[in-house]
């Protein structure tokens, strides 16, 4: 499960990339592009979001993980690069 998570934590922040992408650079370009892009690259961020919360209570226990570093890999989703700083940090030994 922990090989899983892993690959979560990279699709998630890459989808929220992606998505930071469509908003800062085809919004105010070609708004119409950013429309069209807008729902499926959000559904699947959503729902890889939702898998990383989900996973990271799943193997919480399995890591090893305290309630500080619990929370700082919660936390990590919610920041740009996060998730790719945790797959390093955190589940190195995976």
């Amino acid at each position: 499960m922990t090989k899983f998570f892993k690959f979560i934590a990279l699709a998630e922040g890459c989808s929220y990339l992606i998505l930071l992408f469509n908003m800062l650079v085809f919004k105010p370009t070609n708004v119409v592009l950013y429309k069209s892009l807008l729902f499926p690259i959000g559904m699947s961020h959503g729902i890889l979001f939702i898998a990383y919360l989900y996973l990271a209570v799943m193997i919480k226990s399995r890591q090893n993980w305290n309630t500080r570093n619990f929370l700082l890999v919660l936390l990590a989703s919610l920041l740009p690069f996060g998730t790719f700083f945790i797959e390093k940090r955190y589940l190195k030994n995976a």
